[in-house]
């Protein structure tokens, strides 16, 4: 059975449930599995033609092991990816170019690649905590997507409390509004005045704070969760095993800020998925292309972009990769982590470096390339790209030089929930789903609050439902 340990070296032989319900491990670390379920060729071809549950659950029982009653896991499997998705394939794939293809991800209940996760990890929560007796508060931090699907997830989750930090002011209007509409005594939303990276510390303060942690059961959904990289990781088997796989490779091209999409296609491949290129479109807060660049992590300053999703210097996930990169040296990831903590930077040697351009290639967009390639998408094919998709096709196409190898750009949220942006590259404004048809007309609710952890934790305290 996988057991799961922390890249800070802090916690070991945790079982697939302790993960689930910790989400960050005490020592300030992202957990991963020991070792990787592997697919063999064989098992990979006895996948062809079967439904995304049936994947789901093959990919998915090697982490979960008997922590979850098989039948049990089948069963929330198929509710999920048959009820929630509006899609019969779940996720399609859509031929844009010879031997391109967009994996469209965005037919969940938000509309964003988050709802594939976020989803199950919201049921997975249920049963567990159902089963233990137990209630849990999960604190989040999103730059426009995760909160929606996350609340979407959890609204009906009775032994859940959700608080979602986002930036004020930074996220699209229809990704705020997925948010705060939301009528339900459990969710809470929290606009900050700061940037997602200000939420993404406070939230990692919060999880730091252990008698703060303790007094409200703190547990997370955000991609920290390694439940959320496990259920991503499952999308890449189903389009690659559509697209030919075992039998020839595909690459995949994946917008990526908080390197938690990217991060769990590398998985499928560790898990034996034949990959030949993973490469990363970074927006203009491209602190990922440029450590694939120079083997310097180095903050910034974030600016505004037609990608807020990606508006981010502070990659959670990248600690996952780097605790394989440096041969799992938990110590050193210790010390690099609490440095970047201090100083807002590492740098790696030249053998890391090239290391990893052997697994990662790294582009970058700005706004008028973004602009650029919708436009040209829509002129050439019909097909609308969202901006974050479009930083990843662009990056793709800059990177490929086989097109013979099929090349897959994901498609992580719908154009209508960045309307300004497609209608200023292709003059159509996309409309809303009919079950979103009213957002605009709906109530928000939210509280606005300083970036202060202590106004941030009375806040917890004063709303949680004990």
């Amino acid at each position: 059975m996988t057991r799961y340990f922390s890249t800070r070296g802090g916690a070991s032989n945790q079982s697939f449930t302790d993960v689930l319900l910790n989400g960050l491990a005490p020592d300030g670390g992202l957990f991963i599995p020991e070792k990787w379920p592997e697919f063999s060729a064989d098992d990979i071809s006895h996948l062809s033609g079967v439904p995304y549950a049936d994947i789901a659950y093959k990919v998915i029982e090697g982490f979960v092991g008997n922590d979850i009653e098989k039948t049990t896991l089948k069963r929330i499997l198929t509710e999920v990816y048959q009820k929630e998705f509006s899609h019969a394939c779940v996720a399609p794939l859509v031929q844009i170019g010879p031997n391109a293809w967009v994996l469209e991800l965005f037919h969940g209940p938000t509309l964003a690649f988050k709802d594939y996760a976020l989803q199950l990890l919201g049921r997975l929560f249920d049963h567990v905590l159902e089963e233990r007796g137990e209630r849990v508060t999960i604190v989040g931090a999103t730059s426009g997507d995760t909160g929606s699907a996350a609340i979407e997830a959890c609204r009906h989750c009775k032994n859940i409390d959700i608080f979602i930090l986002h930036p004020e002011g930074r996220t699209s209007e229809v990704q705020r509004r997925q948010m705060t509409t939301i009528e339900a005594p459990n969710v809470h939303n929290i606009a900050l005045r700061g940037t997602f990276d200000d939420c993404q510390n406070l939230v990692k303060a919060m999880f730091n704070d252990q008698k703060f942690r303790g007094d409200m059961n703190l547990s997370a959904v955000n991609s920290i969760n390694w439940a959320r990289i496990m259920a991503q990781i499952v999308y890449y088997f189903t389009a690659a095993i559509a697209l030919g796989a075992p039998k020839r490779s595909v690459s995949f091209a994946v917008p990526t800020g908080n390197f938690g999409n990217i991060y769990a296609a590398y998985a499928a491949r560790q898990m034996g998925l034949p990959i030949k290129r993973l490469i990363i479109g970074s927006n203009r807060n491209d602190i990922l292309t440029r450590f694939f660049e120079t083997g310097a992590m180095k903050t910034e300053n974030v600016e505004p972009s037609l990608s807020p999703s990606m508006d981010i210097q502070i990659s959670s996930n990248f600690e996952r990769y780097l605790c394989d990169l440096l041969d799992r040296d938990t110590k050193s990831i210790d010390k690099l982590m609490k440095s970047f903590k201090e100083k807002g930077s590492f740098t790696l040697g030249p053998e890391f470096l090239r290391k990893m351009r052997g697994e990662f290639d790294a582009r970058r967009c700005d706004d008028k390339q973004t602009q650029a390639i919708m436009t040209a998408c829509y002129k050439e094919t019909g097909y609308i790209l969202d901006p974050h998709t479009a930083v990843g096709l662009f990056a793709g196409m800059q990177v490929r030089e086989d097109p013979s190898i099929p090349l897959v750009s994901l498609a992580c949220a719908h154009p209508a929930k960045f309307p300004d942006a497609v209608e200023k590259a292709i003059g159509i404004r996309p409309e809303l789903p009919s079950h979103l048809a009213d957002l605009y007309e709906r109530a928000e609710h939210y509280a606005v609050l300083d970036n202060d952890l202590s106004k941030v934790q009375d806040y917890v305290r004063q709303n949680v439902n004990r």
